[in-house]
């Protein structure tokens, strides 16, 4: 109920306003609960995509077949034309990642759509950074979060005030925590990615223990362990490179909530970007990630 009423909230206030749209399991919650909360009418939020190119093939299909069927249509801004175009460069070597170059792309759709807000499926229980979001959050002409500048945020009133240049992130998953994402996709019997679900294929274990997915395009270092096959799903899912698996037998969703109930760490600790720094997510986020 919380969820339905931020995001009518966000259709009353804003002007062109999108839901950005991974094929992650918050990213599908959020547009089922567009469809639910503007029905019978379609929903009037847009889906759209930042795609790195390194993305998981099965995110792909996924997001296309979603959709086609969401009432919407879906938006595709490339992270490869943001590289062709000199607007970021690309690293290469070990541990080389397109990840942090999402933001050029996706503050440069917000200035080409003209978007007063985008709706994430950030969740406060993510990650620290994350916690310290506000529902309705401000980002400034140049795109960037200023945790201190930040509105209050009482009574669930929220202010969707924009100055020039401004837009916002709305967030109404705020105060979900994973299980809840779970248990309402199971209840609401929504589809998912196969990739949250136990699959067996070739991971690269780094030296800290992390289990990548593995891809060509990746270059692995010396110390970096290639196995053929090992059974694993994500937790969370985004780019190949830094998308964390989990080693798991979980091939239902009463299965994954059944390991869910006893693990005792947060899905952001298998997303290998968030490691670079105590701070690594609050940079990102500063300079304009999600």
């Amino acid at each position: 109920s919380e969820a339905i009423y931020i995001m009518r909230e966000a259709a009353a206030s804003q002007r062109q306003t999108m839901i950005l749209f991974s094929a992650g399991k918050d990213s599908i919650t959020l547009a089922h609960l567009a469809r639910k909360a503007f029905w019978p009418n379609p929903p009037p939020f847009p889906l759209l995509h930042v795609d790195t190119g390194h993305n998981f093939p099965e995110a792909i299909a996924f997001r296309d077949r979603f959709a086609a069927a969401y009432g919407a249509p879906l938006v595709v801004r490339k992270v490869q034309d943001s590289i062709d175009k000199g607007r970021v460069a690309e690293a290469r070597g070990v541990g080389a990642s397109r990840n942090a170059l999402q933001s050029v792309t996706l503050l440069d759709a917000v200035s080409e759509l003209e978007l007063g807000a985008l709706i994430g499926g950030a969740r406060r229980d993510e990650e620290k950074a994350r916690a310290k979001e506000r529902i309705f959050s401000v980002r400034n002409e140049f795109g960037e979060w200023e945790p201190r500048a930040q509105r209050p945020e009482l009574w669930d009133l929220y202010n969707g005030h924009l100055a020039a240049g401004e837009h916002l992130r709305i967030f109404p998953l705020s105060n979900w925590l994973e299980l809840d994402v779970w248990d309402y996709l199971q209840r609401e019997r929504v589809e998912l990615p196969s990739l949250y679900f136990a699959h067996t294929r070739a991971v690269v274990r780094q030296r800290g223990g992390t289990l990548l997915a593995y891809a060509p395009f990746m270059e692995l270092a010396p110390d970096d362990a290639l196995i053929a096959a090992l059974s694993v799903r994500c937790r969370t899912v985004g780019d190949m490179t830094c998308t964390g698996l989990v080693e798991s037998r979980a091939g239902t969703v009463d299965e994954v909530l059944s390991e869910l109930r006893v693990v005792r760490t947060s899905e952001r600790l298998s997303r290998a970007d968030d490691q670079l720094s105590p701070s690594a997510m609050e940079d990102r986020k500063r300079a304009g990630y999600f």
